[in-house]
C-alpha cells in the first residue's frame, strides 16, 4: 500500500476554548465530512476527535472501549503516527453516547465495539484525521513564519524550520491552526516511513491494570453509595409474583428490598449485607412459559429445522443437485454446537444514581448508547437527562454489547434514594446470560472416483441475533453473521450454503459472543474436510492446499503453520499408558483475516484431553501492534480451547444448569498448551484479530482428537470414548 491522497473538502473545524479540534467523520463506505461552528459542510457528523489544546495537551476522544484487546494502543498508534508525535503524548477521553459522532462504519454505523472491527473502520479515518492535522499545524507555522509549508518539516508535535532554526510546538499552533481554510486533500504517510506502526508498542492501559489503578465498572465508588444484590427469574422469562422480605430486612445492614416483574433486589450498606438479605428472601417465582424448555427439546426443533423447506440460501454456486445424484461417492454429516456463556472475569454490574431531573450511569459497556437508550427506558427520562461513564471493560466477548442489565438495574433504583451499586453474582450472571446460538449443521458433499469434491451443501439452522438487534440487516429470512465462513476458503466446483431461523422458544435471547457464526462454521467445515480427506485416504493439508487457489492469503497461512509446527515430523508418543496423541489442522477466513493452526493433544485412556501445543499462522493485513496481535491470537486460543474442552450450557425445565466454574468449566493456568504465533507481513489493509483465533481453535482440536483417537467428534465439547 503506497501513501495516498485523502480528499477532506467535506470537513469540520471546531473552534472551542482557543484549542484546534478536529472532528473526522465516515460512513459505511467510508466518506468523510466535517462541521465548523454550527455550519455544517457535509452530511457527516465527526466520530473521532483530535484535540490540541494551548498548553500543548493533546487528547483522542476514543470512539471504542478497551476491554483488554488493545484497541486504545492501536488506534492512538494511527493518530500519532500521522500527526507525527509519540505515543505518550496521546491523552485518552471515553467518547459519550453518540452514534452519529462515534458510530463505527464497520457495524452500520452503530456505536459498539465488537467483530474484531475497532481497527478495520479506524484506519483510514484516524490516520486521516491525524494527517490533516498535521498539516494545518505546519501551514501556520509557515504562516508564522513567513516562510514556505514545504520548508518545514515535523518531530515529536515541534514544527521546525531547519534554514532559520525556528521551531514552534503544536499547542503554540493550534490558535492560528483553527482560523485556517481547509485542506483539499492529504497525504497519508506510507507504509516504509511508519515509524510506530508495525512495531511492538508498550499498551498505554497496561501500567494501570497491573499497579491496580486501572478503573473498572465495579470499581465505581460515590458518596453515601450503597450496594444491591439482584435475583432474577430462575426460569428463562419467568415472573415474579411475591416476596417475603421479613428475615431480610432484620440483618445488619439491610436497607430495603425493590422488586420490578421479574427481579428483585436486597440493598444494604455493604456487598455483604445485601448478598446476606437476598439468601434471605423467600421469594414466588411464576415460570411461565419456558418451564418446559430443555436442551434435547431445543435440538429437536434444530435438527428438525434441517429439513425444512424455507431455508434462506446465502450462496449458490453450480448446480448441486446434479453433482450428488450423480456422485461416485457422498458424505453427509451432521454437527451439533452448544449453547455458550461468556462468563467474563468481571461479573455484570452497573451504579445508577437516579433523580428526579437526571440519571448518571457508571458502566463498563460494548455500546454506550445501547445503555443509554436503556436507562431512558427504565427511567423514563429523556436521553439528554442521561449520563453513562464508561470505564475499562473486565471481559466483554460480546456480553457487553446488551444492555440488559443497565435496563434492570435503572429500573430497580427507581424506588431507592442515592447512588446504588448493582453486581450479579457469578451464578447470576451466568443463568441470566445472553447465551452464543445453539446450532444444527448439516453438510453434504460429491466425491469423485478420486476423492475430490464436486459439490458441498451447508445448511446452518440456529437462531438469529441480528433479527433481534438490528432488524434491517436480517432480509428474506437470511442471517449473514450466522452463515459467515459457512463454506471456508475453498473453492469448491459447486456450492450452497443455506440458513433456517429456529429460535429456541419462550423468554430465551441470544446473543453475540467472541466470533458467532464463523465459530461453530469454521468448526463443522473444517471438520468436514479433514472427513473428505479421510475417506480419499489423504493427508488433511495435501488435501487442503488442492482446494486452495495458488498465491491465496488462506494458502499462505497454511503452508506457513505447517512448516512451523513440523507437520511432516512424527508426534513422539504418549509417556502415559493408554494415552493417545494426535495432531489437527484448520484454517480460517473471518473478520478480514485469514488464520491457520495446528493443534497437538493427548487424549489419556479415561477420553480426558490436554492440549499440549498450538501453532498459529496469521495474515491480518498490515499489522499496527504486533505483540496485541500476539496477545490476542494467544488469548482467543485460550478462550477457544475451553469451549471446546468444556464450554456448554444446558437447560432443564426452563432453567440454565450451570452457575459458576466448577460446571462450567474454563482453562486453568496449569492446563494452558504452548502457544506460538506467527504473523505474515503483509500490505493488505487491516483485518481484525480478537475473535478469529478463538474462531478456529475449536476445529484445530477437533481435528487433533479425532486423529488421535479415530472418532469423529461432530459435536462439542469434545467427549471421545474411554479407550
Amino acid at each position: 500500500m503506497s501513501a495516498s491522497p485523502h480528499d477532506i473538502s467535506r470537513r469540520v473545524f471546531l473552534v472551542a476554548g482557543g484549542s484546534l479540534s478536529l472532528g473526522v467523520a465516515f460512513n459505511a463506505a467510508g466518506a468523510t465530512g466535517v462541521r465548523a461552528g454550527t455550519e455544517t459542510r457535509a452530511p457527516f457528523e465527526p466520530n473521532a476527535f483530535i484535540r490540541i489544546d494551548p498548553d500543548d495537551t493533546i487528547t483522542l476522544t476514543m470512539p471504542r472501549v478497551e476491554m483488554g484487546q488493545g484497541t486504545y494502543t492501536a488506534l492512538s498508534m494511527l493518530i500519532a503516527e500521522e500527526l507525527e508525535i509519540s505515543l505518550a503524548r496521546i491523552k485518552l477521553a471515553h467518547a459519550p453516547p453518540d452514534a452519529s459522532r462515534y458510530g463505527n462504519p464497520r457495524a452500520g454505523g452503530a456505536q459498539i465495539t465488537g467483530g474484531s472491527n475497532s481497527v478495520q473502520g479506524a484506519w483510514e479515518p484516524l490516520r486521516t484525521a491525524g494527517a490533516m492535522a498535521r498539516v494545518m499545524l505546519v501551514e501556520a507555522a509557515a504562516q508564522e513564519w513567513r516562510v514556505a509549508a514545504a520548508e518545514c518539516s515535523v518531530q515529536d508535535g515541534v514544527v521546525i524550520h531547519a534554514p532559520s532554526g525556528r521551531q514552534l510546538a503544536y499547542g503554540q499552533l493550534s490558535q492560528r491552526a483553527a482560523g485556517l481554510p481547509l485542506p483539499q486533500q492529504v497525504t497519508l504517510k506510507a507504509p516504509e516511513t511508519f515509524k510506530l506502526i508495525g512495531r511492538p508498542v508498550k499498551r498505554l492501559d497496561a501500567a494501570e491494570k497491573v499497579n491496580g489503578r486501572a478503573r473498572y465498572g465495579i470499581d465505581a465508588r460515590l458518596p453515601k453509595m450503597r450496594y444491591a444484590a439482584v435475583a432474577a427469574s430462575p426460569a428463562l422469562g419467568g415472573k415474579l409474583v411475591s416476596v417475603d422480605d421479613r428475615a431480610a430486612l432484620a440483618l445488619p445492614g439491610v436497607r430495603q428490598v425493590v422488586r420490578i416483574d421479574n427481579a428483585v433486589a436486597v440493598i444494604g450498606d455493604h456487598s455483604w449485607a445485601a448478598k446476606q438479605g437476598l439468601a434471605a428472601l423467600k421469594v414466588v417465582w411464576d415460570d411461565g412459559p419456558a418451564a418446559s424448555m430443555s436442551t434435547a427439546g431445543i435440538r429437536k426443533k434444530l435438527e428438525d429445522g434441517l429439513a425444512r423447506q424455507d431455508a434462506a440460501v446465502a450462496r449458490a454456486q453450480g448446480d448441486t443437485d446434479a453433482a450428488l445424484r450423480g456422485a461416485a461417492k457422498r458424505l453427509t454429516a451432521i454437527y451439533h454446537s452448544p449453547f455458550l456463556a461468556h462468563a467474563a472475569m468481571e461479573p455484570i454490574n452497573c451504579t445508577v444514581d437516579l433523580r428526579a431531573d437526571g440519571c448518571d450511569v457508571w458502566v463498563g459497556t460494548q455500546a454506550p448508547t445501547r445503555a443509554r437508550d436503556a436507562a431512558v427506558r427504565a427511567s423514563g427520562l429523556a436521553a439528554d437527562k442521561i449520563r453513562i461513564h464508561n470505564h475499562l471493560i473486565g471481559g466483554g466477548f460480546g456480553r457487553r454489547l446488551e444492555a440488559d442489565y443497565v435496563e434492570q438495574s435503572v429500573a430497580l433504583s427507581r424506588n431507592v434514594q442515592g447512588p446504588v451499586q448493582f453486581i450479579w453474582s457469578r451464578e447470576e450472571d451466568i443463568q441470566h446470560d445472553i447465551l452464543r446460538p445453539a446450532y444444527a449443521d448439516q453438510l453434504s458433499a460429491a466425491i469423485d472416483a478420486q476423492g475430490r469434491p464436486t459439490a458441498i451443501t451447508h445448511r446452518v439452522v440456529g437462531s438469529s441475533i441480528m433479527a433481534r438487534v438490528a432488524p434491517p440487516l436480517f432480509r428474506n429470512g437470511l442471517d449473514h453473521d450466522a452463515v459467515e465462513a459457512g463454506l471456508g476458503p475453498y473453492e469448491w466446483p459447486a456450492s450452497r450454503l443455506d440458513y433456517v431461523r429456529e429460535e429456541p422458544g419462550a423468554g430465551m435471547v441470544t446473543g453475540w459472543w467472541r466470533g458467532v457464526g464463523p465459530t461453530h462454521n469454521c468448526f463443522v467445515v473444517e471438520s468436514f474436510v479433514d472427513e473428505l480427506a479421510s475417506m480419499a485416504e489423504k493427508d488433511p493439508v495435501v488435501y487442503r492446499l488442492a482446494l486452495l487457489p495458488e498465491r491465496s492469503r488462506a494458502r499462505a497461512v497454511l503452508e506457513l503453520v505447517v512448516q512451523k509446527a513440523g507437520w511432516d515430523v512424527p508426534l513422539r508418543p504418549a509417556a502415559a499408558n493408554g494415552a493417545r496423541r494426535g495432531r489437527g489442522v484448520a484454517v480460517l477466513a473471518a473478520f478480514g483475516s485469514y488464520l491457520a493452526q495446528v493443534a497437538e493433544v493427548t487424549v489419556n485412556a479415561a477420553g480426558d484431553i490436554a492440549v499440549d501445543r498450538v501453532v498459529c499462522a496469521v495474515d491480518c493485513g498490515i499489522v499496527i501492534n504486533p505483540d496485541t496481535v500476539k496477545a490476542q491470537v494467544e488469548g482467543g486460543i485460550h478462550f477457544g480451547v475451553s469451549a471446546a474442552l468444556w464450554g456448554e450450557i444446558t437447560i432443564k425445565e426452563g432453567r440454565i444448569e450451570q452457575s459458576n466454574f466448577h460446571d462450567y468449566r474454563v482453562l486453568r493456568l496449569s492446563e494452558t498448551p504452548k502457544v506460538e504465533v506467527h504473523i505474515v507481513l503483509s500490505r493488505e489493509a487491516p483485518g481484525g484479530i480478537g475473535e478469529p483465533g478463538t474462531s478456529v481453535v475449536l476445529a484445530a482440536l477437533a481435528n487433533a482428537v479425532s486423529a488421535a483417537t479415530g472418532q469423529r467428534l461432530r459435536s462439542l465439547p469434545l467427549r471421545p470414548n474411554s479407550a
